[in-house]
Protein backbone atom coordinates (compact mmCIF):
# COMPACT_ATOMS: atom_id res chain seq x y z
CA UNK A 1 0.00 0.00 0.00
CA UNK A 2 0.99 3.64 -0.48
CA UNK A 3 -0.13 6.87 1.19
CA UNK A 4 -2.64 7.37 -1.64
CA UNK A 5 -4.52 4.24 -0.58
CA UNK A 6 -5.53 6.05 2.60
CA UNK A 7 -7.10 9.02 0.80
CA UNK A 8 -10.87 8.58 1.13
CA UNK A 9 -13.40 8.53 -1.65
CA UNK A 10 -16.46 10.78 -1.20
CA UNK A 11 -18.35 9.78 1.93
CA UNK A 12 -21.72 8.10 1.47
CA UNK A 13 -23.30 9.03 4.82
CA UNK A 14 -23.78 12.27 6.75
CA UNK A 15 -23.22 11.95 10.47
CA UNK A 16 -24.54 14.80 12.62
CA UNK A 17 -23.19 13.76 16.00
CA UNK A 18 -21.87 10.81 17.93
CA UNK A 19 -19.34 9.38 20.35
CA UNK A 20 -16.45 6.93 20.24
CA UNK A 21 -14.49 5.32 23.08
CA UNK A 22 -11.22 3.40 22.67
CA UNK A 23 -8.48 2.13 24.93
CA UNK A 24 -4.99 1.74 23.47
CA UNK A 25 -1.95 0.32 25.27
CA UNK A 26 1.58 1.57 25.49
CA UNK A 27 4.32 -0.61 23.99
CA UNK A 28 7.97 -1.33 24.62
CA UNK A 29 10.37 -1.93 21.73
CA UNK A 30 12.64 -4.96 21.77
CA UNK A 31 14.37 -3.92 18.55
CA UNK A 32 14.63 -0.14 18.84
CA UNK A 33 14.13 2.54 16.23
CA UNK A 34 16.06 5.74 16.75
CA UNK A 35 16.16 8.21 13.91
CA UNK A 36 13.49 9.01 11.36
CA UNK A 37 13.03 10.62 8.00
CA UNK A 38 10.42 13.08 6.79
CA UNK A 39 6.75 12.28 7.47
CA UNK A 40 7.49 10.05 10.46
CA UNK A 41 9.25 7.36 8.42
CA UNK A 42 11.59 5.23 10.58
CA UNK A 43 15.27 4.99 9.71
CA UNK A 44 15.14 1.30 10.66
CA UNK A 45 12.40 -1.22 11.44
CA UNK A 46 11.46 -1.99 15.05
CA UNK A 47 9.75 -4.78 16.97
CA UNK A 48 7.75 -4.27 20.15
CA UNK A 49 5.75 -5.97 22.86
CA UNK A 50 2.30 -4.43 23.28
CA UNK A 51 1.60 -3.89 26.96
CA UNK A 52 -1.63 -4.73 28.76
CA UNK A 53 -2.48 -2.51 31.73
CA UNK A 54 -0.48 0.63 30.81
CA UNK A 55 -3.02 2.21 28.50
CA UNK A 56 -4.76 5.42 27.47
CA UNK A 57 -8.54 5.64 27.31
CA UNK A 58 -9.94 8.30 24.99
CA UNK A 59 -13.50 9.31 24.25
CA UNK A 60 -14.44 11.82 21.58
CA UNK A 61 -17.83 13.42 21.18
CA UNK A 62 -18.35 15.01 17.78
CA UNK A 63 -20.97 17.41 16.45
CA UNK A 64 -21.23 18.53 12.86
CA UNK A 65 -20.82 22.28 12.35
CA UNK A 66 -23.30 24.30 10.28
CA UNK A 67 -20.39 25.49 8.16
CA UNK A 68 -16.92 24.03 7.66
CA UNK A 69 -14.41 25.90 9.80
CA UNK A 70 -11.12 27.46 8.79
CA UNK A 71 -9.38 25.98 11.84
CA UNK A 72 -9.75 22.79 13.85
CA UNK A 73 -12.48 23.09 16.45
CA UNK A 74 -11.85 20.98 19.54
CA UNK A 75 -11.70 20.99 23.32
CA UNK A 76 -9.24 18.77 25.14
CA UNK A 77 -9.46 17.37 28.66
CA UNK A 78 -6.92 15.19 30.43
CA UNK A 79 -8.26 13.26 33.41
CA UNK A 80 -11.17 15.69 33.71
CA UNK A 81 -9.21 18.93 33.43
CA UNK A 82 -8.64 21.23 30.45
CA UNK A 83 -5.13 20.62 29.12
CA UNK A 84 -4.05 23.54 26.93
CA UNK A 85 -0.43 22.36 26.95
CA UNK A 86 -1.47 19.34 24.85
CA UNK A 87 -3.24 21.51 22.28
CA UNK A 88 -0.27 22.27 19.96
CA UNK A 89 0.50 18.56 19.60
CA UNK A 90 -3.10 17.75 18.65
CA UNK A 91 -3.21 20.64 16.17
CA UNK A 92 0.01 19.41 14.55
CA UNK A 93 -1.47 15.91 14.39
CA UNK A 94 -4.69 17.17 12.79
CA UNK A 95 -2.71 19.16 10.20
CA UNK A 96 -0.76 16.04 9.24
CA UNK A 97 -3.81 13.83 8.88
CA UNK A 98 -6.36 16.28 7.42
CA UNK A 99 -5.70 15.14 3.88
CA UNK A 100 -6.62 11.58 4.96
CA UNK A 101 -9.59 12.65 7.13
CA UNK A 102 -11.02 15.67 5.27
CA UNK A 103 -13.97 15.93 7.65
CA UNK A 104 -11.83 17.22 10.54
CA UNK A 105 -12.82 20.88 10.05
CA UNK A 106 -16.48 19.97 9.62
CA UNK A 107 -16.95 18.92 13.25
CA UNK A 108 -16.51 20.20 16.76
CA UNK A 109 -14.67 17.58 18.84
CA UNK A 110 -14.71 17.15 22.59
CA UNK A 111 -11.71 14.95 23.45
CA UNK A 112 -11.36 13.43 26.91
CA UNK A 113 -8.38 11.24 27.69
CA UNK A 114 -6.88 9.52 30.71
CA UNK A 115 -4.06 7.11 31.49
CA UNK A 116 -4.15 3.97 33.60
CA UNK A 117 -0.63 4.80 34.78
CA UNK A 118 0.30 7.90 36.82
CA UNK A 119 0.75 11.09 34.82
CA UNK A 120 4.43 12.08 34.60
CA UNK A 121 5.34 8.58 35.75
CA UNK A 122 8.03 8.42 33.13
CA UNK A 123 6.10 6.10 30.80
CA UNK A 124 5.74 7.63 27.37
CA UNK A 125 2.01 8.15 26.84
CA UNK A 126 2.27 9.58 23.32
CA UNK A 127 2.12 6.10 21.77
CA UNK A 128 -1.01 4.98 23.60
CA UNK A 129 -2.58 8.45 23.44
CA UNK A 130 -2.18 8.96 19.71
CA UNK A 131 -3.26 5.41 18.96
CA UNK A 132 -6.46 5.83 20.98
CA UNK A 133 -7.25 9.17 19.32
CA UNK A 134 -6.60 7.78 15.84
CA UNK A 135 -8.96 4.86 16.51
CA UNK A 136 -11.71 7.21 17.72
CA UNK A 137 -11.38 9.31 14.57
CA UNK A 138 -11.44 6.18 12.43
CA UNK A 139 -14.71 5.24 14.11
CA UNK A 140 -16.21 8.44 12.73
CA UNK A 141 -14.83 7.76 9.26
CA UNK A 142 -16.32 4.27 9.39
CA UNK A 143 -19.70 5.87 10.15
CA UNK A 144 -19.26 8.05 7.06
CA UNK A 145 -18.15 5.06 5.00
CA UNK A 146 -19.97 1.98 6.39
CA UNK A 147 -18.49 -0.32 3.74
CA UNK A 148 -14.98 0.02 5.20
CA UNK A 149 -13.30 -3.35 5.69
CA UNK A 150 -12.04 -4.21 9.22
CA UNK A 151 -8.51 -4.87 7.96
CA UNK A 152 -8.37 -1.47 6.29
CA UNK A 153 -9.71 0.17 9.45
CA UNK A 154 -6.78 -1.21 11.49
CA UNK A 155 -4.16 -0.35 8.87
CA UNK A 156 -5.38 3.21 8.49
CA UNK A 157 -5.63 3.71 12.26
CA UNK A 158 -2.00 2.61 12.61
CA UNK A 159 -1.02 4.80 9.66
CA UNK A 160 -2.68 7.87 11.22
CA UNK A 161 -1.31 7.14 14.71
CA UNK A 162 2.20 7.08 13.24
CA UNK A 163 1.74 10.65 12.04
CA UNK A 164 1.05 11.71 15.64
CA UNK A 165 3.87 9.73 17.25
CA UNK A 166 6.01 7.20 15.42
CA UNK A 167 5.76 4.42 17.98
CA UNK A 168 1.98 4.95 18.29
CA UNK A 169 1.48 2.84 15.17
CA UNK A 170 2.69 -0.14 17.26
CA UNK A 171 -0.06 0.41 19.87
CA UNK A 172 -3.05 -0.48 17.69
CA UNK A 173 -2.53 -4.24 17.56
CA UNK A 174 -0.82 -6.82 19.76
CA UNK A 175 0.88 -8.80 21.00
CA UNK A 176 4.15 -8.64 19.07
CA UNK A 177 4.23 -5.86 16.49
CA UNK A 178 6.61 -4.89 13.67
CA UNK A 179 6.95 -1.44 12.15
CA UNK A 180 9.20 -0.67 9.20
CA UNK A 181 9.75 -2.21 5.81
CA UNK A 182 12.29 -5.02 5.61
CA UNK A 183 12.79 -7.80 3.06
CA UNK A 184 12.73 -10.63 5.59
CA UNK A 185 9.21 -9.81 6.79
CA UNK A 186 6.32 -10.14 4.32
CA UNK A 187 3.92 -7.19 4.18
CA UNK A 188 6.12 -5.06 6.45
CA UNK A 189 6.02 -1.36 5.64
CA UNK A 190 7.19 2.01 6.89
CA UNK A 191 3.63 3.34 6.71
CA UNK A 192 1.99 1.33 9.50
CA UNK A 193 2.70 -1.51 11.92
CA UNK A 194 1.74 -5.15 11.40
CA UNK A 195 1.38 -8.13 13.69
CA UNK A 196 4.57 -10.19 13.82
CA UNK A 197 4.01 -12.72 10.99
CA UNK A 198 6.09 -15.69 12.16
CA UNK A 199 5.95 -18.41 14.81
CA UNK A 200 6.30 -17.33 18.44
CA UNK A 201 7.09 -19.86 21.17
CA UNK A 202 4.61 -20.21 24.02
CA UNK A 203 7.16 -18.92 26.54
CA UNK A 204 6.73 -15.41 25.08
CA UNK A 205 2.93 -15.46 25.10
CA UNK A 206 2.52 -14.32 28.71
CA UNK A 207 5.78 -12.43 29.10
CA UNK A 208 5.92 -10.06 32.06
CA UNK A 209 7.13 -6.45 32.13
CA UNK A 210 7.68 -4.74 35.46
CA UNK A 211 8.44 -1.06 34.87
CA UNK A 212 10.75 0.54 37.42
CA UNK A 213 10.13 4.27 37.63
CA UNK A 214 13.62 5.63 38.20
CA UNK A 215 13.02 9.23 37.19
CA UNK A 216 9.70 10.97 36.59
CA UNK A 217 10.90 14.46 35.74
CA UNK A 218 11.23 16.07 32.33
CA UNK A 219 13.89 14.50 30.14
CA UNK A 220 17.04 16.46 29.34
CA UNK A 221 16.41 15.91 25.63
CA UNK A 222 13.02 15.02 24.14
CA UNK A 223 12.61 11.97 21.93
CA UNK A 224 11.76 14.23 18.99
CA UNK A 225 15.08 16.05 19.33
CA UNK A 226 16.89 12.78 19.96
CA UNK A 227 15.61 11.31 16.69
CA UNK A 228 16.76 14.41 14.81
CA UNK A 229 20.27 14.07 16.22
CA UNK A 230 20.68 10.80 14.32
CA UNK A 231 21.05 12.90 11.16
CA UNK A 232 24.80 13.16 10.68
CA UNK A 233 25.53 10.83 13.60
CA UNK A 234 28.91 9.16 13.02
CA UNK A 235 27.52 5.69 13.80
CA UNK A 236 24.03 6.05 12.29
CA UNK A 237 24.57 3.82 9.24
CA UNK A 238 26.06 1.04 11.35
CA UNK A 239 23.22 1.31 13.86
CA UNK A 240 20.51 1.07 11.22
CA UNK A 241 22.22 -2.00 9.75
CA UNK A 242 22.57 -3.55 13.21
CA UNK A 243 18.84 -3.16 13.88
CA UNK A 244 17.97 -4.86 10.60
CA UNK A 245 20.37 -7.70 11.35
CA UNK A 246 18.94 -8.10 14.85
CA UNK A 247 15.43 -8.44 13.39
CA UNK A 248 16.73 -11.37 11.35
CA UNK A 249 18.47 -12.84 14.40
CA UNK A 250 15.41 -12.62 16.63
CA UNK A 251 13.21 -14.74 14.34
CA UNK A 252 14.67 -18.14 15.35
CA UNK A 253 14.93 -16.94 18.97
CA UNK A 254 11.21 -16.17 19.14
CA UNK A 255 10.34 -19.40 17.33
CA UNK A 256 12.44 -21.66 19.57
CA UNK A 257 11.95 -19.92 22.90
CA UNK A 258 15.69 -19.48 23.40
CA UNK A 259 15.53 -17.21 26.43
CA UNK A 260 19.30 -16.92 26.84
CA UNK A 261 19.69 -15.57 23.30
CA UNK A 262 16.62 -13.34 23.78
CA UNK A 263 18.17 -11.79 26.90
CA UNK A 264 21.45 -11.01 25.15
CA UNK A 265 19.87 -9.48 22.08
CA UNK A 266 17.28 -7.37 23.93
CA UNK A 267 19.78 -5.96 26.40
CA UNK A 268 22.24 -5.20 23.61
CA UNK A 269 19.53 -3.28 21.76
CA UNK A 270 18.70 -1.23 24.85
CA UNK A 271 22.31 -0.29 25.51
CA UNK A 272 22.91 0.52 21.85
CA UNK A 273 19.97 2.94 21.89
CA UNK A 274 21.57 4.87 24.73
CA UNK A 275 25.02 4.59 23.17
CA UNK A 276 23.65 6.52 20.19
CA UNK A 277 22.56 9.30 22.53
CA UNK A 278 25.95 9.41 24.24
CA UNK A 279 27.99 9.50 21.01
CA UNK A 280 26.07 12.08 18.97
CA UNK A 281 26.73 15.78 18.51
CA UNK A 282 25.61 17.18 20.82
CA UNK A 283 25.82 14.16 23.10
CA UNK A 284 23.46 13.56 26.00
CA UNK A 285 22.59 10.93 28.58
CA UNK A 286 19.10 9.94 29.71
CA UNK A 287 20.12 7.13 32.05
CA UNK A 288 20.49 8.03 35.71
CA UNK A 289 22.86 6.53 38.31
CA UNK A 290 20.01 4.37 39.63
CA UNK A 291 19.38 3.05 36.11
CA UNK A 292 22.91 1.65 36.10
CA UNK A 293 22.54 0.30 39.63
CA UNK A 294 19.41 -1.61 38.59
CA UNK A 295 21.11 -3.03 35.49
CA UNK A 296 24.04 -4.23 37.59
CA UNK A 297 21.67 -5.84 40.11
CA UNK A 298 19.78 -7.65 37.33
CA UNK A 299 23.03 -9.02 35.92
CA UNK A 300 24.13 -10.16 39.37
CA UNK A 301 20.77 -11.84 40.05
CA UNK A 302 20.82 -13.61 36.69
CA UNK A 303 24.33 -14.95 37.23
CA UNK A 304 23.53 -16.15 40.74
CA UNK A 305 20.14 -17.74 40.09
CA UNK A 306 20.26 -18.63 36.36
CA UNK A 307 16.85 -16.94 36.10
CA UNK A 308 16.22 -15.68 32.56
CA UNK A 309 15.32 -12.12 33.43
CA UNK A 310 16.54 -9.14 31.45
CA UNK A 311 16.07 -5.41 31.09
CA UNK A 312 15.24 -3.06 28.30
CA UNK A 313 15.11 0.73 28.33
CA UNK A 314 12.91 3.33 26.71
CA UNK A 315 14.29 6.74 25.75
CA UNK A 316 14.65 7.69 29.38
CA UNK A 317 15.90 6.52 32.74
CA UNK A 318 13.22 3.93 33.51
CA UNK A 319 13.93 0.22 33.38
CA UNK A 320 11.60 -2.42 31.95
CA UNK A 321 12.28 -5.77 33.62
CA UNK A 322 11.26 -8.56 31.23
CA UNK A 323 10.79 -12.19 32.27
CA UNK A 324 8.63 -15.27 31.53
CA UNK A 325 5.50 -15.83 33.57
CA UNK A 326 6.93 -19.06 34.96
CA UNK A 327 9.48 -17.12 37.03
CA UNK A 328 7.08 -14.36 38.10
CA UNK A 329 7.05 -14.94 41.86
CA UNK A 330 10.81 -15.22 42.14
CA UNK A 331 11.50 -12.13 40.01
CA UNK A 332 8.89 -10.00 41.79
CA UNK A 333 10.42 -10.91 45.13
CA UNK A 334 13.84 -9.90 43.76
CA UNK A 335 12.40 -6.60 42.56
CA UNK A 336 10.83 -5.87 45.95
CA UNK A 337 13.97 -6.87 47.86
CA UNK A 338 16.67 -5.39 45.64
CA UNK A 339 15.36 -2.93 43.04
CA UNK A 340 12.53 -0.88 44.56
CA UNK A 341 15.08 1.09 46.56
CA UNK A 342 16.35 2.60 43.27
CA UNK A 343 12.88 3.72 42.11
CA UNK A 344 11.62 7.25 42.68
CA UNK A 345 9.30 7.08 45.70
CA UNK A 346 9.53 3.28 45.43
CA UNK A 347 7.20 3.27 42.43
CA UNK A 348 6.96 0.48 39.91
CA UNK A 349 4.22 -0.94 37.67
CA UNK A 350 3.54 -4.61 36.99
CA UNK A 351 2.44 -5.25 33.43
CA UNK A 352 2.55 -8.00 30.84
CA UNK A 353 2.28 -8.53 27.11
CA UNK A 354 -1.15 -7.52 25.82
CA UNK A 355 -3.47 -7.99 22.87
CA UNK A 356 -3.70 -4.44 21.52
CA UNK A 357 -6.31 -1.69 21.47
CA UNK A 358 -9.98 -2.35 22.08
CA UNK A 359 -13.18 -0.46 21.58
CA UNK A 360 -15.12 0.13 24.80
CA UNK A 361 -18.88 0.24 25.18
CA UNK A 362 -20.31 3.62 26.13
CA UNK A 363 -22.71 3.79 29.05
CA UNK A 364 -26.26 3.56 27.83
CA UNK A 365 -25.37 1.67 24.66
Amino acid sequence: MTEKDFLPTPYKVKKIEGKSLWQAPSNIALIKYWGKRENQIPANPSLSFTLDTCATTTVIEYRRLEKKGTDFDFELFFEGRPMESFRPKIETFFKRIEVYLPFLKEYHFNIETSNSFPHSSGIASSASGMAALALCLMDLERELNPEMEPDFFIKKASFLARLGSGSACRSVEGDLVLWGGTRDFPKSTDLYAIKYPFKVNEVFKNFQDTILLVHKGQKQVSSTVGHELMHGHPFAAQRFLQARNNLTLIKPILASGDLSAFVQLVESEALTLHAMMMTGNPYFMLMKPNTLEIIDKIWEFRRATKTQVCFTLDAGANVHVLYPEEGKDRVLQFIKNELVAYCENGQYICDQIGVGARKLIMKGE
